[in-house]
């Protein structure tokens, strides 16, 4: 069964019962009109600078038009809940919500006071009722993924008992692989979210809350009163004219939804988490949909510059693979470049490499939880992925002459890797290699630097055989980056040391 045909299965087990008796486990706990066809808007943080590249993804494989928002880092796109499986396919988005109610022009009051008195209020004229019952399908959705992979799981560790005859000794060494494949993987570093309050709520009351504002009013009842579900608000806020801090602003609205619904505070163990967006004037509320960032989705093994799939995958469709592609990350630390480029183009070439081992070590550990996972999700051997791991010099490359179609690579900042004086060497050594084994004429780079003024330098000095053709500028953990597109010009690459010895001949 597909994941598509899991949602809509979903979908069919709602009941539209108002009057039947909730349960914590059912979607009827949040009526809706007709839920095959309910439709909702759908935000989507993204990496910076990469607003457009998400958008054609959606557009691609939703048929939505996306709205990119005037805060940087988002978009919203209209979806039909029977699609909400394959928004959580895409691959350019880092965390997801429904949204409650968007406010495009909301009009503070002159006072702090005032301004957190509307939000106060604010709270309990949303329209809450469809983005839960979203909610809740996503819950189903997510539950039921877990348990396939689960079986999935226990299926192949089964498998590997009989086959390999290593008995509970090597069930024990894959459980243990998956315990630290899912810890690393709940990491989470994403910066500008701060959880300021949660709050936890029995299930009987979210019904009653919702058919108050239809004019209905039932009494909870005493059996239910053991079945809570947590909850927690977290608020995110950008713009310079705010007489409110974040803190005050998720206070005061998550005390109005407390008392709209009930709910009781609960900090760390939450079920759902309710989103309030400021920006300047534009207020977005939320529920969200992923418990953990997106783009940790391919690496198990970290190391102290590891990039974010996401904006992996928006530097390699920045280059449009084409089938049989040879693409290659000549600086790849722990891999997430060349993973990324594996998963979602096989059938393109792929290749990792880097100077340090235990980098290389990382890139492999992370190539084998993908293939892993490979085999997980196809219920069956997946005998290899197109992709390699090579330790190598970065100026002296084992690579033909013109044998590469493709180099996206996260060069060194000279932050935390190397410093901004070995930059004034490296990154020239590097654009002259990278040009000998780029194809002339069609080969391209896309190469991720925040030390653009080195970076620019050494690229003024490379004219002749590289053309710089886009920029985007993107927000790299704080630090202002550039990621820059390169086209490899059709001149014929010539060492250094020939051009010399033509020089000096008479």
């Amino acid at each position: 069964m597909s994941e598509v045909e899991g949602a809509s299965d979903q979908l069919n087990e709602v009941s539209l019962d108002e009057n039947q008796k909730p349960a914590p486990e059912n979607v009827e706990n949040f009526p809706s009109n007709s839920p095959e066809y309910l439709c909702v808007t759908i935000g989507a943080t993204v990496p910076t600078g990469f607003e457009q590249t998400a958008a054609d993804e959606v557009r691609e494989k939703l048929g939505s038009q996306s709205r990119i928002s005037k805060d940087r880092g988002k978009i919203y796109f209209d979806i039909s809940v029977e699609s909400l499986s394959k928004v959580h396919g895409l691959r350019s988005v880092d965390n997801l919500f429904v949204v409650v109610q968007e406010f495009r022009d909301y009009q503070f009051k002159e006072t702090k006071e005032d301004v957190l008195k509307d939000f106060e209020d604010l709270a309990g004229k949303l329209p809450w009722s469809d983005p839960l019952k979203v909610w809740k399908i996503n819950t189903n959705f997510k539950k039921k993924k877990t348990r396939r992979k689960k079986l999935t799981q226990q299926n192949s560790i089964s498998k590997e008992k009989v086959n390999d005859g290593q008995g509970d000794m090597g069930a024990e060494k894959q459980i243990t692989n998956h315990t630290v494949e899912e810890v690393l993987e709940n990491q989470d570093d994403t910066i500008g979210e701060t959880p300021i309050l949660a709050y936890s709520k029995k299930i009987y009351e979210i019904p009653s809350a919702i058919e108050e504002e239809k004019g209905v009013n039932e009494s909870p009842t005493e059996e239910t009163e053991s079945q809570t579900l947590r909850f927690r608000v977290t608020c995110n806020r950008a713009g310079e004219n705010h007489s409110f801090t974040s803190n005050e602003a998720a206070r005061d609205f998550g005390g109005a939804v407390q008392d709209y619904f009930k709910w009781k505070a609960d900090m760390t163990n939450f079920d759902v988490e309710v989103l309030l967006n400021v920006h300047n004037n534009e207020i977005v509320v939320g529920i969200a949909l992923t418990e953990e960032s997106l783009h940790r989705r391919n690496i198990t093994h970290f190391g102290p510059t590891t990039l974010r799939s996401t904006l992996a995958y928006g530097m390699l469709r920045l280059c449009s693979p084409q089938p049989t592609d040879i693409i290659v990350d000549p600086m790849c630390g722990t891999g997430a470049i060349p993973i990324e480029g594996a998963a979602e183009w096989p059938n393109c070439y792929h290749i990792a490499g880097d100077n340090n081992p235990l980098a290389v070590k990382r890139a492999a550990n992370n190539i084998l939880s993908l293939l892993t996972k490979s085999q997980a999700k196809e219920s069956k051997a997946v005998w290899g992925l197109p992709i390699d791991a090579i330790q190598w010099d970065i100026c002296n490359l084992p690579l033909r002459t013109g044998s590469v179609d493709i180099i996206v690579t996260d060069m060194p900042f000279g932050k935390r890797i190397g410093s901004k004086k070995k930059n004034w060497n490296l990154y020239p050594s590097c654009l002259q290699e990278m040009s000998r084994v780029c194809r002339p004429g069609t080969g391209r780079a896309v190469l991720l630097t925040q030390d653009r003024k080195c970076f620019a330098k050494a690229l003024s000095r490379m004219g002749h055989v590289w053309r710089k053709v886009h920029t985007v500028w993107v927000n790299i953990g704080g630090l202002h980056a550039a990621v820059y597109l390169l086209k490899r010009t059709g001149q014929e690459f010539i060492h250094p040391s020939e051009l010399e010895h033509e020089k000096g001949t008479p």
